[in-house]
């Protein structure tokens, strides 16, 4: 299921082996779950339709255990067919625990989305803890008019706890691709907890948290990358301001906004990345949020509508 990815297997440690396939339909004016399969502690929750348009199916990706540790190892393959239109979250962030190089903990997930389909891939946050070794992919492929957003985010270390990442190493891998196969982008990313980079102006710039959000559509254009560009956040600098309204509320008026650092750009036509550094996980999680309503109906031509799952 993952030969896509030229990483090295992981011994069984006892660690987890979960895995989870689902297959989303149009039938008729919905989008359904037509297809699951899973084994061990992955699963999805109930199909559910929060939104007016009941083609716009929602799930909510679950791993009871909370967490992956050393020797785990987590697979999800996803699939939508023609027409249909799928939002996938999470409730809460994934963590990466402490684990031995030896062995890594490992999730890799594929998505191929048919003709006409389209993709909300939302989760929340990857917390990687102090000596985590995590391992990473995600490869999506698209047909023609398909359309898809999504982001992945990272926080390093338990922030929240006073943790630092003093030790560890991340390798991801993250590819899109047109229905023949071709890259419409790659990132593959090398992170050692002692990289220079992490505190180098054009790495991390010493901030914990940071985050990629990308958009495929034929709406994704420099053009819209170079109007939208003046409204995101820089700190510090001119016009410099919170990622959001929601965020702005919450701000002591004795208290500076969190830093955070955005860019826009369109690598190639049909493709928007967005780029965000911070010193916590919140600000980029309302900043890419913000975004997601207002690209998806340039994207996908649906309403954007805030996710009840997160409000409550």
């Amino acid at each position: 299921m993952n030969g896509f990815l030229p990483l090295p297997g992981t011994p069984h440690t006892g660690g987890w082996r979960a895995s989870l396939a689902l297959g989303l339909a149009r039938r008729g004016p919905r989008t359904v779950l037509a297809r699951r399969a899973h084994r061990g502690p992955l699963n999805v929750q109930k199909p559910l339709y929060p939104e007016p348009d009941p083609a716009i199916c929602h799930l909510t990706l679950l791993h009871p255990p909370g967490g992956v540790a050393g020797g785990d190892r987590l697979d999800l393959d996803l699939a939508l067919e023609a027409g249909a239109h799928a939002v996938f979250t999470t409730p809460g962030a994934t963590k990466w625990y402490k684990a031995s190089p030896a062995y890594p903990a490992h999730q890799h997930v594929r998505i191929t989305l048919a003709p006409g389909a389209r993709l909300d891939w939302l989760p929340l946050e990857n917390i990687y803890f102090d000596h985590s070794e995590a391992r990473q992919s995600l490869e999506l492929r698209l047909a023609e008019n398909a359309t898809a957003i999504g982001w992945d985010a990272a926080l390093l270390g338990r922030q929240a706890s006073g943790e630092t990442w003093r030790a560890g190493s991340l390798r991801t891998l993250t590819r899109l691709r047109d229905a023949a196969g071709r890259l419409l982008w790659t990132e593959r990313q090398v992170l050692d907890a002692d990289a220079a980079l992490r505190g180098a102006p054009q790495g991390l710039g010493g901030l914990p948290a940071y985050g990629t959000l990308w958009a495929v559509a034929p709406a994704c254009d420099s053009a819209l990358a170079e109007a939208w560009a003046a409204s995101l956040p820089a700190w510090p600098g001119p016009g410099a301001r919170p990622a959001s309204a929601s965020e702005a509320g919450s701000q002591s008026d004795s208290l500076p906004a969190p830093r955070l650092h955005a860019g826009i750009t369109s690598p190639a036509p049909g493709l928007l990345l967005v780029r965000a550094v911070a010193e916590n996980i919140e600000p980029i999680r309302l900043l890419f949020n913000d975004l997601w309503l207002r690209l998806r109906p340039l994207v996908h031509g649906v309403p954007g509508r805030p996710l009840r799952l997160w409000a409550t």
